[in-house]
This record gives C-alpha cells, sequence and structure tokens, in this order.
C-alpha cells in the first residue's frame, strides 16, 4: 500500500464546481498539503464562491491559490484552444500530485479535461477521479484510497455545507454520496472508500 504523507503540493482539476469535492473530497480531509492549486473551467461567480468556500473547508491549513475559466458549461469541446490553455498554465505550478477527472467519463467536458491532463503534466503523479451521475459511467478504478466513518461523513456534511445551490438536485443527498463510498470500500475491504484510475506511474527505488 502506498503512502500519501509525502504530497506537499496538489494540482486540483475540475470541469464544474463541486466536480473534485464529489469525487475526492475524503481525499483532500485525508491530505495535509502545503500548497493547493485549485483550477476551473466553467462557474457562475456564485457557483464559483461556492467552490472557494470549498476548497478552503476541505483543506484547512493550506495555501490554495485559483485559476478560475468562464468557459461555457456543457461545451467544452468547442473550446479546445481555451480549455488547453488553461491545463498548460496550471502545469507551470509545481505539482506532487495532480487529481483529474476520468478518461473513462461520458460527460464530455470532463472526458476532454481528463484527456488534456496528462499531455502537459509530465512530472507529476495523475489520479483520475470518477464522478456518480445518471450517465451510468462507473468503471473500473485500480486505486482505492479508504476512508474513516468521520472522514466519509465529514465529506457529505460540507458536500451540503458549501454547495447549497444543488440541494434541489433529485439526487443530492447522503445517501447519494455514501452508496458509492460504501461500494468502493468493500472493493478495497473497508468499509468507506474513494476510488481512482492511474494510467501511468512511476516507481523510484532510492
Amino acid at each position: 500500500m502506498a503512502r500519501l504523507e509525502a504530497v506537499e503540493r496538489l494540482t486540483l482539476l475540475g470541469a464544474h464546481p463541486d466536480d473534485i469535492e464529489i469525487a475526492a473530497g475524503g481525499l483532500l480531509l485525508s491530505l495535509n498539503p502545503k500548497t493547493v492549486h485549485y483550477v476551473l473551467l466553467t462557474g457562475s461567480p456564485a457557483r464559483l464562491a461556492e467552490a472557494r468556500a470549498a476548497a478552503a473547508a476541505f483543506l484547512p491549513g493550506a495555501e490554495i491559490t485559483f485559476a478560475f475559466s468562464a468557459l461555457p458549461d456543457g461545451r467544452l469541446p468547442a473550446h479546445w484552444a481555451e480549455a488547453k490553455a488553461a491545463v498548460q498554465a496550471a502545469a507551470t505550478v509545481p505539482a506532487d500530485l495532480v487529481l483529474a477527472p476520468s478518461l473513462y467519463d461520458a460527460h464530455q467536458d470532463h472526458r476532454l479535461l481528463a484527456e488534456l491532463a496528462p499531455t502537459a503534466f509530465r512530472d507529476a503523479q495523475i489520479l483520475h477521479y470518477e464522478i456518480p451521475k445518471w450517465d451510468g459511467d462507473l468503471g473500473r478504478p485500480n486505486v482505492y484510497v479508504p476512508l474513516t466513518d468521520d472522514v466519509a461523513r465529514r465529506k457529505v456534511e460540507l458536500l451540503h455545507k458549501c454547495y447549497p445551490s444543488q440541494h434541489a438536485r433529485d439526487w443530492w443527498d447522503d445517501e447519494f454520496f455514501l452508496a458509492l463510498a460504501r461500494l468502493r470500500g468493500a472493493e478495497c475491504r473497508r468499509r468507506y472508500a474513494e476510488a481512482f484510475t492511474v494510467s501511468k506511474m512511476t516507481l523510484v527505488v532510492e
């Protein structure tokens, strides 16, 4: 089992506000990075304000910088050049670990960002996260981060607190968030977990 204590510089790539926290909020609560670069490609001013609040809540104590691009939601493939430029700019910030959407995500915005991340980040490990949704596109992850009960439930609590604009969605509830965490936990012989995909990894012997 690998350990994440050495992650001091973290870069987070999201297509939309709340993507990162839904997918990896438990991991964020379990890490203790010194610096975080938080990148979103879409979002209204109100939604981006929610993302700022979420970053502060999920990453207390970290020095957080933000890079927001006001590209149109659901239309990122039509704005490939701008999306590529945003990811390239993010890659100029040193990182030990990068979180990006899954390469198998059915949502076009997520998938484009997932495809762009490896083209820009050559010196950092990339974890591709999964976002549960109606598309039914969950795959077979190969990396698991176990979560304690307290962390799993704190994640859900903070999602409710930081993203009030999403409360009216019919899928936004405790069961939705905890169900996937419970399933992924069973897959790695824990109660709760978040799961990721790694397509490329470098092992260093020191």
